[in-house]
């Protein structure tokens, strides 16, 4: 995609690296406005319904940014939001006061993601010693990772999301390559610290059922189709 020719502005509601390229590689020129939220504080049972109230909880937070700093928006293109998570997909008009009046149109689009291994959700690991333990459980085992797109047109107060799973099987991964992972600290960082696009890591994937995209945290398919009913 051409990036000058596009109507609109992005804001990437993420600080991920991943997501970041992820987005460029779709041709998108972007802004980055993180999202400063307690993460722990929100908690659901079911990880697609996790990863959505992430999504929701960002991209409240980014709008708040935006609320503040009346001085967005001033050249007359629409500005598009894009903020990641995973979870299900939720539905509803949000009201966003002098944003909406003021400004053109703006799509927030932000997101999240979580693995789920045996059931159990897995979110960034606490220490080295859980990352090593997680490391540990996905070899010669299976894991999935669920991941969620939210987008939010702020001038006409459409707002929707999904989520994408993809499960990954690996080989048995060498404890050298673990101890590499974890000395390097990036697995820290990640959910469930997978990171299956690492060249220590890829080796080891046996089988992807999905797309990497999502397993890295932007599923290009969903983006693309969400900004599109965005608009």
């Amino acid at each position: 995609m051409d990036s000058n020719s596009t109507p609109f502005k992005i804001i990437l509601g993420s600080s991920s690296v991943a997501r970041r390229q992820i987005l460029a590689k779709m041709g998108y020129e972007f802004q980055i406005m993180t999202a400063d939220i307690d993460e722990k504080s929100i908690r659901k049972e079911k990880p697609e319904e996790l990863v959505m109230a992430l999504a929701e909880a960002k991209a409240d937070a980014v709008v708040s940014k935006l609320q503040i700093r009346d001085n967005q928006v001033k050249d007359g293109k629409p500005t598009l939001l894009i903020a990641a998570d995973t979870a299900e997909t939720r539905m509803h008009k949000p009201s966003f006061g002098d944003l909406e009046i003021d400004a053109g149109p703006t799509i927030l689009i932000t997101g999240d993601q979580v693995v789920v291994y045996e059931g159990m959700i897995r979110e960034k690991p606490s220490s080295e010693e859980e990352a090593r333990k997680f490391i540990k459980d996905y070899s010669g085992s299976t894991a999935q990772t669920v991941s969620s797109v939210l987008v939010t047109n702020l001038k006409t107060g459409f707002r929707r999301g999904e989520w994408d799973r993809v499960e990954i099987s690996f080989h048995d991964i060498p404890d050298y390559v673990i101890d590499k992972l974890i000395e390097e600290g990036i697995v820290l960082h990640v959910a469930g610290g997978l990171l299956i696009e690492h060249p220590l890591v890829l080796p080891y994937v046996k089988e992807l059922v999905g797309a990497i995209d999502s397993v890295m945290g932007l599923p290009k398919a969903v983006t693309e189709r969400l900004i599109k009913e965005a608009l």
